[in-house]
């Protein structure tokens, strides 16, 4: 809405991602989410810090507390990171709620940034759902969701299949390995 009266978002990826210069901070990922049939780059931001009590919190009203209860604790049994004397403050840009499994390897990858403090690479996206197992398990509509990030500038995307535009990878300590080194 302006002065003028309402006028077309060119682009509303732009309402969800903060566009930066320079790299990104620590804890931050980028996921393409599907709301209704557009889709959204949206930026999911994981802040860890020392708990302040003999009990470990979650903080997240945007994606559900289970969810990244789960992720961190894959990524603690599989990667090694410990995240249980921790509280875990999690937002997503531009206030959206995210409830699809498609997230689950971009928070996996602001949770582990946020915990070594290691930004993760700017004009990346992830994309694909984290088993137990620490798989990382194909999601549904896989293609627009590349071609999405892909016409927004993103130049890496990770996803559990082997699609054009993209980086396969089959489980959280590829992810870690392909985006943060071996550590």
């Amino acid at each position: 809405m302006t002065e003028n009266g309402l006028t077309a978002v060119q682009d509303p990826s732009t309402l969800f991602i903060i566009r930066r210069t320079g790299e990104l901070p620590p804890g931050v990922a980028v996921v393409p989410v599907f709301e209704g049939s557009r889709v959204f780059l949206v930026e999911i931001q994981a802040l860890t810090v020392s708990a302040k009590s003999a009990m470990t919190r979650v903080y997240s009203d945007r994606i559900d507390a289970a969810r990244v209860s789960r992720v961190a604790a894959v990524l603690e049994k599989r990667i090694g990171l410990r995240f249980s004397d921790q509280d875990i403050y999690i937002n997503v840009a531009g206030g959206v709620r995210l409830t699809e499994s498609a997230i689950d390897i971009a928070l996996a990858v602001a949770l582990y940034s946020a915990r070594t403090d290691i930004p993760s690479p700017g004009l990346t996206a992830f994309v694909g759902e984290l088993s137990l197992a620490g798989e990382v398990r194909p999601v549904n509509r896989l293609k627009p969701r590349v071609k999405a990030a892909r016409t927004l500038g993103f130049t890496v995307i990770y996803t559990p299949e082997e699609i054009p535009d993209s980086l396969k990878v089959g489980n959280i300590k590829e992810v870690i390995t392909a985006v943060f080194g071996k550590k």
